[in-house]
């Protein structure tokens, strides 16, 4: 809570991350469109098409994202996805504080596991994890963005990754033109109160 309210520093962006599954679902009967006095139809039965991951990294005081969609949901697809933010859209940043839930992947390893020795050295340096809460996963400010995502652009069937992956290009490049952001409220003294199990007590 106290990164959040640090002023905004380009030297040192706080991004949130997060990965989402989605499934991806086809019809099985062509839909009808919407006609006059008539609203569009579309079968109840549907064919699964398999699996789809989402990545989103989320500047909140940039008002920025991006959205990546991948087929697996590993340590290398992760470290990929963070090297870009590091070298294509952060290359002059000193520090990129990258908040993430407690995922297994989401350690420094996986830029060993991916990358030369001296390539994941430069990006662990860069990169310093800020891991929310065991069961805080919420805290994540990309988890309001990914919500936003669903209800805007994925709440319907999305037969394929190249399908979904411009739906969300789309979405996203219209957010980012708004820099639209979050409204975030939550403070450190309202986690001090609300999540008591989750902080250490200070005796005065």
């Amino acid at each position: 809570m106290d990164l959040y309210e640090e002023p905004y520093d380009p030297k040192r962006p706080v991004v949130c991350f997060d990965e989402r599954p989605c499934q991806l679902v086809g019809h099985t009967r062509e839909p009808l469109p919407m006609g006059e006095g008539r609203p569009a139809r579309e079968d109840h039965e549907y064919e699964r098409k398999g699996m789809a991951h989402l990545f989103m990294a989320f500047e909140p005081l940039g008002g920025w994202r991006t959205v990546e969609v991948n087929e697996r949901r590993r340590s290398g697809e992760f470290a990929l996805a963070i090297a870009r933010l590091a070298e294509e859209v952060y290359p002059e940043a000193e520090k990129i504080r990258l908040v993430v839930d407690n995922l297994n992947i989401h350690t420094p390893a996986a830029f060993y596991e991916a990358f030369e020795a001296e390539r994941a050295r430069d990006l662990s340096r860069r990169v310093e994890f800020c891991y929310t809460p065991v069961h805080g996963s919420w805290l994540n400010m990309v988890e309001v963005e990914l919500s936003v995502l669903v209800r805007q652009c994925l709440r319907r069937r999305i037969p394929d990754a190249d399908t979904l992956r411009r739906e969300s290009q789309a979405w996203c490049e219209e957010r980012n033109r708004l820099e639209a952001s979050v409204n975030w409220r939550f403070t450190t003294a309202d986690a001090r109160t609300k999540l008591r199990k989750l902080y250490p007590s200070i005796e005065p």
